[in-house]
């Protein structure tokens, strides 16, 4: 993939930048005035420059030099640096760039789908967020910076996308993610760190294209999505060396029509690549996230699954790969990444799926997957059960959305140990006669019912597999289901049903994930 994406660099400064009289220094967009630099590590700055070029940046009274390579790109690490600032960064070469207002602080990528996507503001066809208007005026925040990536596909890894950091204000919060400013906001105010946030999302869309190919390389179960994306990816060299060379003899032929006055040949048609979509593997990474790599990031919050609704328990094994993925590709090791556990949603009376299977189903089994995906080290999940609008797929309530990813965020990585950061998880079932005892992880100071009224959507079943309504009550931080017509009962589910909205949670105020005993370890 390396030596691929490499050729594609070659080909871009042949036919760009050889027609650059005197070459300069540039940087990419990620690298500009306003941005908040990552605390704590080595940082990478990187550009392009004349072949050769010697390059020079300065920041904070660090300063290191290096040369262009024979493709014009260059790389320096600076120094780790304490949070801070506002500090000025200066790179210069044959040309001098002065970027200001630099904030040193805590990075986080902001990526998914439209409930990532769902500004604060008002959006076609979406309400806005809950207390909109005052959360816009009330957005003055200037060492919160954000960064808007815009839509774009691509077959092949770019290099750069075209937007800017912007200081955290009401002229400018309303277009944001409001999932993404709500995290930030949480993490500012409980840390007075500096924030950066980048957001990179596209509402509609499936994990598969915000994943690179090297994600789905480590994950047997998504072999079939790698030998698409090579497949696609050798077509495409084919087609695109049969292209230059028409291109080639086109210019020859066009030197000699030019002089005679005779009418000139069309120019041949550039291939388009087979996964440049944004329904298509790798389509999104390689236009909305390769080219932010290897700007240093703490992590990454996610919001998506909607779209992967009929992949059910599938959908594990293409999370697991969109994580391993950013990682290998950032080499930042196993960075946090903490994503949202979608609400439940009345989906059968807006879907048509027909594969003989009760589709009020569907969401549950994503719910576990979700559930599979914690498997993957320093990972986290924000369960929303509780704050779903069932006939709103884009829950207005994002503060709570926002705040619940920062909890993982300030216990796991900014030394807030103290915090009950999750709702309860299914740990594992014990059966005690015609009961079943069902324990769980981050029970916190104790179990509770949201609403004060008997636990609701538990269900047992015995030999027969057939799963029955089920009487719930708290013993301590453990819950003891049963039900009178099952008397050997095997197997517990709780909220089993895109519908259940159940009141289960922790004394902190944090509701329960749905589960069930049978798909879970």
């Amino acid at each position: 993939m390396r030596e691929f994406r490499r050729y594609f660099v070659l080909v871009f400064i042949i036919f760009v930048f050889s027609a650059t009289a005197a070459a300069s220094v540039r940087l990419p967009a990620v690298i500009g005035g306003n941005m908040v630099l990552q605390q704590g590590m080595e940082l990478n700055i990187w550009g392009w420059a004349g072949p050769g070029e010697e390059v020079t940046v300065l920041l904070n009274e660090n300063e290191t030099s290096t040369e262009a390579n024979k493709l014009g790109e260059w790389k320096v690490k600076l120094p780790a640096q304490e949070a801070g600032g506002p500090f000025t960064m200066l790179v210069s070469g044959e040309n001098r760039i002065t970027l200001e207002n630099i904030l040193i602080g805590e990075v986080w990528v902001c990526s998914g789908q439209s409930n990532m996507e769902k500004k604060i503001g008002p959006m076609p066809g979406q309400r806005p967020v809950t207390n909109w208007v005052h959360e816009i005026a009330a957005a003055d925040y200037p060492k919160i910076r954000l960064f808007h990536v815009p839509r774009a596909t691509s077959g092949v890894p770019v290099s750069d996308v075209n937007a800017d950091w912007m200081e955290c204000s009401p002229g400018n919060i309303g277009n944001f993610s409001a999932a993404g400013y709500f995290f930030g906001r949480h993490l500012h105010r409980e840390t007075g760190t500096p924030v950066g946030l980048i957001m990179t999302s596209w509402g509609g869309t499936r994990s598969e294209p915000w994943t690179p190919p090297s994600g789905f390389a480590l994950v047997d179960e998504t072999a079939d999505i790698t030998r698409k994306v090579d497949q696609a990816n050798q077509e495409y060299q084919e087609d695109m060396a049969a292209y230059l060379t028409a291109k080639s003899n086109w210019e020859e032929q066009v030197k000699g029509l030019a002089v005679s006055g005779n009418p000139l040949p069309y120019l041949p048609l550039e291939p388009v690549h087979a996964l440049d979509s944004h329904r298509e593997p790798a389509g999104l990474y390689n236009a909305m996230v390769a080219p932010l790599i290897p700007f240093n990031i703490r992590g990454a919050i996610w919001y998506q699954g909607e779209s992967n609704k009929g992949d059910r328990l599938d959908y594990a094994n293409k999370m697991k790969a969109l994580i391993k993925g950013w990682r290998t590709e950032w080499n930042q090791g196993d960075f946090p990444f903490y994503f949202v556990q979608l609400a439940p949603f009345d989906y059968e009376k807006t879907d048509e799926v027909g594969y003989g299977y009760p589709e009020a189903y569907f969401l549950p089994e994503i719910w576990v997957a979700q559930l599979k995906t914690l498997e993957v080290p320093n990972t986290g999940m924000a369960v929303t059960t509780d704050i779903t609008e069932l006939y709103d797929i884009h829950p207005t309530n994002k503060q709570a959305v926002g705040k619940r990813l920062a909890l993982w965020a300030l216990a796991k990585d900014y030394g807030r140990g103290d915090l009950v950061f999750s709702g309860p998880l299914f740990k594992g079932i014990k059966v005690e006669g015609a009961g079943i005892r069902v324990s769980f992880d981050h029970t916190g100071s104790g179990l509770a019912s949201i609403d004060g009224e008997p636990l609701n959507w538990f269900e047992i079943a015995g030999s027969d597999g057939m799963f029955r309504k089920a009487e719930a009550v708290i013993e301590g931080d453990q819950v003891v289901v049963s039900c009178p017509e099952v008397k050997n009962p095997s197997a517990v589910r709780f909220g089993w049903h895109e519908l259940a909205v159940p009141n289960l949670m922790n004394k902190e105020g944090l509701p329960a994930s749905p589960f069930n005993s049978e798909l879970l370890p």
